[in-house]
């Protein structure tokens, strides 16, 4: 299965949220026949018929998801399904997918899985791995010549890229707040991957985690030890809404309410599910965010309200 540039109008199936909003960043949205169930972005690919399903109960608190997830993977079993008979009605040229990680999202063995009976399959399995922002303007480029637009896809990266950078030249010379990023509330984790760059870009240090690297799991000690300026808190897959129904589980800590950053009223808790944790063009967005809460006579605070709040212990 080749990456080759098709030459054709392909037919593409999206099975992961990230890559969904990339098709469509590269003008190429009309070619997404299906997707997956996490696929909600821009809004008019949740008319397309989704095509895989968590298999653990999403709706109950992190701290259930997380055993849940682990138990999945003990038992060598996929944490998502596909519909492999709808996978094969869609007839897709390209699938999108990924092997980075098989706790967020459907992964390339799933999607093997499913193709494994077809003796016709022809797609083009597209495989993404982004763990810094480096692959993801590289794997913005694999999906632009998987759909025949590599023109779209340095054009893409371009613009990302451009927009980066005038975000750090804002915040270049300003003092450097200390940030812990939460990535996962109970049990904690911290961030990852791209997550330290975006800080970096944004004008803050990052307190845990190493760019390329997976994101580390932390505990109240470290976090107490580390004692950051500021606090972000953007689990993976939860707005704001959900986010804020677990906070109490942090705010009846005392050591959570003896760090610095809660004491200053320096607590945010962001969309984590529209931002930070969906490796594709919405990156800036993330970058921006941590930019106008750290920064905000540099960085209007277009996202304050919709995409971050200020946490306030009581009100969640």
């Amino acid at each position: 299965m080749s990456e080759a540039t098709r030459t054709d109008i392909p037919r593409v199936v999206s099975l992961i949220a990230s890559a969904t909003e990339v098709v469509c960043a590269l003008g190429a949205g009309h070619l997404l026949v299906a997707r997956s169930h996490e696929c909600d972005w821009p809004p008019a690919v949740e008319r397309l018929p989704s095509l895989t399903r968590a298999r653990f109960p999403t709706s109950v608190p992190g701290r259930d998801i997380d055993r849940s997830v682990k138990a999945l993977i003990e038992r060598g079993l996929a944490v998502y399904e596909v519909d492999a008979q709808g996978l094969r009605r869609a007839r897709p040229d390209v699938i999108l997918t990924q092997d980075q990680c098989e706790v967020c999202a459907v992964s390339l063995a799933d999607v093997e899985r499913a193709v494994a009976s077809w003796v016709d399959c022809r797609a083009n399995v597209v495989s993404l791995r982004p763990h810094t922002l480096t692959d993801i303007c590289r794997d913005n480029e694999r999906i632009a010549a998987a759909l025949g637009r590599p023109e779209a896809g340095a054009t893409l990266n371009a613009a990302m890229r451009r927009r980066l950078d005038a975000i750090a030249s804002r915040v270049t010379g300003l003092s450097r707040p200390r940030l812990a990023f939460i990535e996962w509330i109970d049990p904690l984790m911290s961030c990852g991957h791209w997550m330290p760059e975006l800080v970096a870009t944004a004008g803050a240090i990052n307190l845990f985690g190493e760019t390329g690297a997976a994101s580390p799991w932390i505990s109240m000690t470290d976090l107490a030890a580390a004692d950051p300026d500021v606090i972000l808190v953007a689990p993976c897959g939860y707005p704001i809404e959900r986010s804020r129904r677990e906070m109490p589980l942090l705010d009846r800590d005392p050591a959570w309410r003896g760090l610095r950053a809660v004491a200053t009223g320096n607590v945010y808790i962001a969309d984590g599910n529209a931002y930070f944790n969906r490796p594709g063009p919405r990156l800036v967005e993330s970058a921006e965010i941590i930019a106008e809460i750290l920064h905000p006579a540099a960085m209007p605070r277009k996202h304050l309200g919709a995409g971050v709040r200020r946490h306030v212990p009581g009100n969640g």
